[in-house]
């Protein structure tokens, strides 16, 4: 009962991060309750306990990423799905810091929550990889929307399952007018304050012009914020970003629109992230306690330079570890883009590809010009019952894929 106060603090009046479906029931549930209609204790003895991370033989921790995202869920209980970002943070940090430790996959499962600590989890976490080294990848299974999208996509590599749901940038805030539902029951509500803004929102009083105006300022902004994050980290324009609408999108379609990598399930990711694993880093974390200085490096026997200074077996086994993560990690990208040329009806060797060299960038365009080219050859053979005439200029698509293999 005492914690519903903090719940409609959290709902109502400050912009949120979350999927409308979510959101709605929410309200639902919590909406009748506030009108003193339902019973709807929120603290129980079947409160669930907090997921623990699982570390797969090849040294990847599982970190859940699952309901209803918050600043802070310890006094509203866990028996309402709640899942702190504080709690997402030490997990990552325990796992970035564990030297039996090589990666981290983010699980994913959640419509998204509250705006306060977003951003300051998601820049903690972009140092941390920064710091340890660690790849990052995450999978949406079954959802990532909305702010858990704005954390899975800063993970180097994003899965999606078939039937997964990713995207839902936009930000959402609410106003409860109650002022109806107050006069039926005879209440008149009376404000005394200093500040204008002080009382705006209220939910005893219609919204006026200026906390409107005010809300949506607050939530353009942290709208452009969000924005700004999703096109940096999946390398997409803002304005593509913002031409989503805060649509969501479900497996290949996530593909399609950029802001997911592959169609796969958890255990494809794992597999994926652990064949790329090729051997333990010999690079301690910089997260770690440091190394304390012997007495030797103290008088000077030994440079504090060169103590810290890999060995040179060291330094070849981690140049020759990281171009095979980068070869890998291409390769799985080529061969996602050949999976999805087939589909098309265009035939990719991505052995071949990656044996001559050609980028994914490169093989991305050489699938939309042959499908220009064929859209061409289409329009040709339709045209063909018309009276016969010399074609002056060939399609300029088509001229730039044969100048593009004639430089090959």
């Amino acid at each position: 009962m005492h914690d519903l106060p903090h719940v409609a603090a959290r709902l109502y009046g400050t912009p949120l991060l979350i999927a409308r479906a979510k959101l709605d029931v929410i309200l639902a549930a919590i909406g009748p309750r506030l009108a003193g209609r339902m019973a709807f204790p929120l603290d129980g003895d079947d409160s669930l306990d907090q997921p623990e991370i699982e570390v797969t033989a090849d040294g990847v921790a599982i970190v859940p990423v699952v309901g209803t995202l918050v600043a802070r869920s310890g006094y509203l209980g866990a028996a309402s799905g709640l899942t702190g970002y504080g709690d997402i943070a030490e997990q990552i940090e325990a796992a970035a810091t564990d030297p039996n430790i090589r990666a981290i996959l983010l699980d994913v499962d959640s419509p998204g929550g509250e705006v306060g600590g977003l951003f300051d989890l998601v820049d903690q976490i972009q140092a941390i990889r920064a710091q340890c080294g660690k790849p990052i990848w995450a999978v949406a299974d079954e959802a990532a929307l909305s702010a858990a999208y704005a954390i899975a996509c800063v993970a180097d590599r994003l899965y999606v399952t078939q039937t997964g749901e990713v995207g839902s940038v936009g930000v959402v805030a609410i106003h409860v007018d109650e002022s109806g539902a107050d006069a039926q029951a005879g209440l008149a509500w009376s404000f005394i304050h200093a500040g204008a803004a002080k009382v705006d929102g209220n939910p005893h009083q219609p919204l006026s012009d200026s906390a409107r105006a005010a809300l949506q300022a607050d939530v353009d902004g942290l709208y452009g914020k969000f924005v700004a994050l999703v096109s940096k980290c999946r390398k997409q324009p803002a304005e593509a970003i913002r031409a989503t609408e805060a649509a969501t999108y479900r497996g290949d379609q996530a593909v399609a629109a950029g802001l997911a990598d592959r169609v796969g399930t958890l255990r494809q990711a794992l597999a994926d992230l652990g064949a790329s694993l090729t051997r333990p880093s010999v690079r301690s974390p910089v997260l770690s306690r440091p190394k304390e200085t012997t007495m030797s490096e103290q008088t000077g026997d030994i440079p504090v330079e060169a103590a810290a200074r890999p060995a040179p077996e060291a330094a070849t086994q981690l140049a020759t570890a990281e171009i095979e993560q980068r070869l890998r990690a291409e390769y799985s990208e080529i061969s996602a883009i050949a999976a999805q040329a087939a589909r098309l009806g265009i035939t990719i060797d991505a052995a071949d590809a990656l044996a001559k060299g050609i980028r994914p960038e490169a093989l991305r365009r050489s699938v939309l010009e042959q499908l220009a080219a064929r859209s061409d050859a289409t329009a040709v053979v339709a045209a063909a019952s018309a009276p016969a005439a010399k074609t002056e200029t060939e399609s300029p698509i088509v001229r730039r894929a044969r100048e593009a293999a004639a430089r090959k």
